[in-house]
C-alpha cells in the first residue's frame, strides 16, 4: 500500500514556474514507477510525465516536453515535477500516481488527491 500527497500547486502567470512535489509513504515506494497526470475541467485525465523506479528513464507528453522535468528522490520517498514556461492551457488539477510507470491511467494503482495549478494569461 502506498499513500501519495501532492503539494506545490498554485496560481502563476504565463511564463512562470512551479515545482510540484509528491510525498509517498510505505517502504515499497522506490520499487514503483511514478507518473504525473492532469485533468482540466470537462476533460479526461491525461498523461504528463513518468519516471522509472531507478530514476534513469523518463517520458513526457509532447505538450510538456522541453518545459517540464520529472525527478525523484527515493531516499525521501518523493517525486517532483518542475514546470517552466507555463501556459494557460497547463491549467488543471495535477495528480501523482504509483504503478508500472507507463503513460496510461490504468497502469497506476495508487493516486494522490491532486493539487490545483492555475496559469493566468
Amino acid at each position: 500500500q502506498v499513500q501519495l500527497v501532492e503539494s506545490g500547486g498554485g496560481l502563476v502567470q504565463a511564463g512562470g514556474s512551479l515545482r510540484l512535489s509528491c510525498a509517498g509513504s510505505g517502504r515499497t515506494f522506490s520499487s514503483y514507477g511514478m507518473g504525473w497526470f492532469r485533468q482540466a475541467p470537462g476533460k479526461e485525465r491525461e498523461f504528463v510525465a513518468t519516471i522509472s523506479w531507478t530514476g534513469i528513464s523518463t517520458w513526457y507528453a509532447d505538450s510538456v516536453k522541453g518545459r517540464f522535468t520529472i525527478s525523484r528522490d527515493n531516499a525521501k520517498n518523493t517525486v517532483y515535477l518542475q514546470m517552466n514556461s507555463l501556459k494557460p492551457e497547463d491549467t488543471a488539477v495535477y495528480y501523482c500516481a504509483a504503478g508500472s510507470g507507463n503513460t496510461r491511467v490504468r497502469g497506476y494503482d495508487y493516486w494522490g488527491q491532486g493539487t490545483q495549478v492555475t496559469v493566468s494569461s
